[in-house]
């Protein structure tokens, strides 16, 4: 049997049971599982690492957050972009991911990243200490989608990036027009978007003047 075929039913039948579990209740990708997080979905080149950052423009000396990091897919390479003169503060509410994340960073030789074990919208970002942020598949995993973007909002320096990542595969997708209410509800506004309904990132701005830090 093909190797693809099998990697395409092994996902399949993946995602149906996540679907099914997840709906039920707001759960977070098991630890077990973060093999699966880890790659960059060959149907969704949208959703893979290196797409999402080159859309947020990183510059070296930048503060970023990955909140909702997980094994670190986004972490590291995040790292690697800022350099050494720029910080990625990862934060997950599992300690398995980010133990995973951690081991990863070793291997890259990187000592600019910041892990923190925290569940968002649980007031631990600080005000104005970011300039961008990344939410990759994680919105939908969030009981307060509204208060956590708040805080996000609210973490970002003026003219600040937050980027949100969906995709169709994950149990707790949220649609554009979702992610735009929410985002709308709290200040940000729309910079850019890019994919399709299958896989889509959207660039949200915190707006250099109006609504300030809470």
């Amino acid at each position: 049997m093909p190797l693809l075929f099998v990697a395409i039913v092994l996902l399949t039948v993946i995602t149906v049971v996540w679907l099914v579990v997840s709906r039920r209740q707001s759960l977070p990708c098991p630890v077990w599982l973060r093999w699966f997080v880890e790659l960059d979905n060959p149907f969704a080149r949208n959703n893979r690492a290196s797409v999402i950052l080159d859309h947020l423009d990183l510059q070296p000396g930048m503060t970023v957050l990955d909140l909702g990091c997980g094994p670190g897919r986004l972490t590291v390479p995040a790292a690697q972009r800022v350099g050494r003169d720029g910080r990625v503060v990862a934060v997950d509410l599992q300690a398995g991911m980010l133990a995973r994340a951690k081991e990863k960073a070793r291997a890259a030789d990187l000592s600019n990243i910041e892990f923190v074990q925290a569940g968002a919208g649980e007031g631990k970002l600080g005000l104005g200490r970011f300039d961008r942020a990344i939410l990759v598949t994680v919105l939908g995993e969030i009981p307060d989608r509204t208060g956590a973007l708040r805080e996000i909002f609210d973490a970002l320096r003026p003219g600040g990036i937050l980027s949100v990542t969906e995709t169709l595969f994950d149990p707790h997708y949220q649609s554009r027009q979702t992610v735009a209410r929410l985002a709308g509800e709290v200040g940000f506004k729309e910079r850019g978007f890019f994919g399709n309904r299958l896989a889509f990132t959207v660039n949200l701005e915190k707006p250099t003047s109006g609504r300030q830090a809470t």
